[in-house]
């Protein structure tokens, strides 16, 4: 193992109920590391934390390790089918094409700029 998968390994196993589930996988293209990171549904919040600060500060401290071996290292967590990991009721729904119809838009139609 890398340094990279052993930091991500140690850290998640760290955090998480299951840690005898947590499965990382490193792979090297041409963009750099990914880091793929497999683990138990139930776990999954834990590694995205509130408002995915968790996740957040694991990415920043891998580019950190990344960057001491001249690496760009990226990481995706596979959301585990069954994960209790969803999306806030109350969370801004971002436009889809279909609802952007309905806005109007006569206020800034003439506008010139």
């Amino acid at each position: 193992m890398v340094q990279d998968q052993e930091f991500i390994e140690f850290v998640v196993k760290a955090i998480v109920n299951n840690p005898e589930e947590v499965k990382v996988t490193r792979t090297v293209d041409e963009r750099g590391v990914l880091i793929t990171l497999d683990l138990n549904p139930t776990d999954i919040g834990y590694v995205i934390g509130r408002r995915g600060n968790t996740v957040r500060a694991i990415r920043t401290l891998l580019k950190v390790v990344g960057a001491k071996n001249n690496a760009l290292v990226n990481l995706k967590i596979n959301e585990p089918e069954g994960s209790e990991h969803r999306r806030r009721e109350d969370a801004p729904v971002p436009p889809t094409p279909s609802s952007m119809e309905d806005v109007d838009t006569s206020a800034i139609d003439n506008l010139d700029i």
